[in-house]
């Protein structure tokens, strides 16, 4: 896969530091309980107005933050990936600052952006002040921050109940994944991009916007969530077998290398199969092929330590 230089945007709120906080807790998170006041003191004891709001369902979240972006300097969310992604239209749309209290199971997106994984740590990043803006992917009009995906990770996401991942962590998707390679089976897909149309028999594509997904998986060790691009790959095997074996790269974003696995850069690809397949965004069922997939350059500003450093 090409690799792209980081764009960094370190830059402070006007006034210097955030002063009114709407903070959307997500408390049913796996992780939801564990220090989130001690979190909302660190805000307090650096002069930062804090409204809490339990997340409300999915189809809410992003209504609950219109509605108060104009009394609100910066939007935190407390959750994981998926409460992320059901806020990413509404912090768009706003244009809020983003910070991130990682609750969930997976926590990609901090893990991308480099956040500490636990609340206090993630909420003295957001007091520092210092912002990264970062794209944001877009399938069918769906917003993503991590990766979306068709095929087999789609079908682990219906695998993966809630009640899995609270009990086993990431442990889960590994069970849920053990269930599911037995009836892994290639289907048929059309991948169009660039001006080129491929056939190909797969297992999965993946387009991701950020580097992390899935629990700590890797879309590319090269990707960075400000390059500008979506970094895709396609799982052509034909045994259940070779996934396993495919493991450690995919874990390591290194798929790039292995025989069976077709991997590009672009800015847009449409997905097409011959029975309609389920689109998978950042862990949740959200679209269904014909998918087409873009990146919205620039459409975030999230509290974050700055990137490391590239040669």
């Amino acid at each position: 896969m090409d690799s792209g230089a980081a764009r960094t945007d370190d830059e402070a709120i006007a006034s210097g530091r955030p002063r009114r906080a709407l903070v959307i807790v997500n408390r049913k998170a796996r992780n939801g309980g564990a220090r989130i006041d001690a979190a909302l003191a660190i805000f307090r004891e650096a002069g930062i107005d804090v409204e809490e709001v339990a997340a409300p369902s999915a189809a809410k979240l992003g209504d609950a933050i219109r509605e108060r972006a104009a009394a609100c300097d910066i939007a935190v969310i407390g959750g994981g990936d998926g409460t992320l992604n059901c806020a990413a239209g509404a912090i768009i749309e706003t244009g809020l600052p983003l910070g991130i209290l990682p609750l969930g199971t997976a926590n990609d997106l901090a893990r991308t952006l480099g956040l500490p994984l636990e609340p206090v740590g993630a909420a003295r990043v957001i007091v520092e002040g210092r912002l990264r803006t970062i794209d944001v992917g877009d399938v069918n009009g769906r917003h993503f921050f991590n990766v979306a995906s068709v095929g087999f990770s789609a079908e682990l996401a219906q695998e993966l109940s809630a009640d899995l991942k609270r009990r086993f962590g990431t442990l889960g998707y590994a069970l849920a994944s053990a269930r599911l390679l037995g009836r892994m089976r290639p289907f048929t897909a059309f991948i169009e991009h660039d001006g080129e149309i491929l056939k190909v028999k797969t297992v999965q594509i993946a387009v991701g916007n950020g580097r992390h997904y899935g629990g700590g998986l890797t879309v590319d060790a090269d990707a960075e969530p400000d390059d500008g691009k979506l970094h895709v790959y396609s799982l052509e095997l034909d045994h259940w077998w070779k996934l396993i074996a495919l493991a450690p790269a995919l874990k390591r974003g290194t798929v790039a290398s292995w025989r069976g696995v077709r991997t590009f850069t672009t800015a847009a690809v449409t997905i097409r199969t011959r029975r309609t397949r389920s689109v998978n965004t950042d862990g949740e069922l959200t679209s269904a092929t014909p998918a087409t997939f873009r990146v919205i350059p620039a459409g975030v500003r999230v509290f974050a330590p700055p990137p490391p450093l590239t040669a």
